[in-house]
């Protein structure tokens, strides 16, 4: 028994050496053990102290911003992101508010989202869904968005139930641009103003021209000059032998300009 204690003792004397050495090698390659302490990237929690430190300077671990809380690894657009890139000011925090005003001074580089306008927060979903689609997510960020376990906050609910908002609201303008393009329009000292339609007037094609109406809308002062069909029935409803064949003609929200025939596909207004 005492012959064989010499040989094991020796042995596994030489393999703690080797796992030694092999520690010691991966240590020299930059190994931290304890990476495997971490989460998975997709489930990392940083706290803004730590994503400070991803700005992509020299000796610094990498090359991170955030929108809405979420972090992306956006070290493939380093000459856009990096020290001295155009939008350096990005990097290594959440400043999700200048993706809507393009606001880059300390001022506008904030996560603050409040008071936007439904166009700036579409601006910021569109944003956020270009750094998904191009970059790789590492995490959440801790504090306006996520808390401490990284479940949602209230902030970043008020923050999606206005982009929600936002694109109903488009969706809705879209339509109404469907149903009233937009006339050509053109403004002399000497003539005047002038209004047509054409059947790519507004950037809308159509299979029609319409005639220059007055679209008022509700809650708005003012006016915007549309084309209106002038056949058929009114938007939305059927093409059944019940309509007046009149489109639009009879929408509340138009008025008719003055001194323009009512079929006319162009109006001049005298100075």
């Amino acid at each position: 028994a005492r012959s064989c204690r010499g040989p094991m003792r020796r042995g596994a004397a030489a393999a703690a050496a080797l796992l030694c050495l092999g520690a010691a090698c991966l240590l020299g390659r930059g190994f931290d053990p304890r990476a495997w302490l971490l989460p998975p990237p997709r489930h990392r929690l940083l706290s803004a102290a730590e994503l400070a430190r991803y700005r992509g300077a020299e000796g610094e671990p990498g090359l991170y911003l955030a929108v809405l809380g979420r972090v992306f690894d956006v070290e493939r657009g380093r000459k856009h992101y990096g020290p001295g890139g155009a939008y350096s000011g990005l990097a290594g925090r959440d400043a999700t508010r200048a993706f809507a005003t393009g606001d880059f001074t300390p001022l506008g580089l904030v996560d603050d989202v409040s008071g936007l306008l439904p166009g700036e927060m579409l601006a910021i979903q569109s944003w956020l869904s270009f750094y998904s689609d191009n970059y790789d997510p590492v995490g959440k960020l801790v504090g306006r968005f996520y808390d401490e376990n990284g479940t949602p906050t209230e902030a970043l609910r008020q923050a999606e139930a206005a982009i929600e908002e936002a694109l109903t609201f488009k969706a809705e303008s879209e339509q109404r641009k469907q149903q009233f393009p937009p006339c050509n329009s053109e403004w002399s000292s000497a003539k005047g103003s002038r209004f047509w339609c054409s059947r790519q007037s507004g950037g809308v094609n159509r299979d029609w021209a319409g005639v220059p109406r007055k679209l008022y809308r509700p809650g708005s002062r003012g006016s915007d000059c549309v084309c209106v069909r002038t056949t058929g029935p009114p938007w939305g409803q059927p093409d059944s032998n019940e309509h007046s064949d009149r489109g639009d003609l009879d929408n509340p929200h138009l008025e008719q300009y003055d001194g323009c025939h009512p079929l006319a596909e162009q109006c001049v207004l005298r100075v």
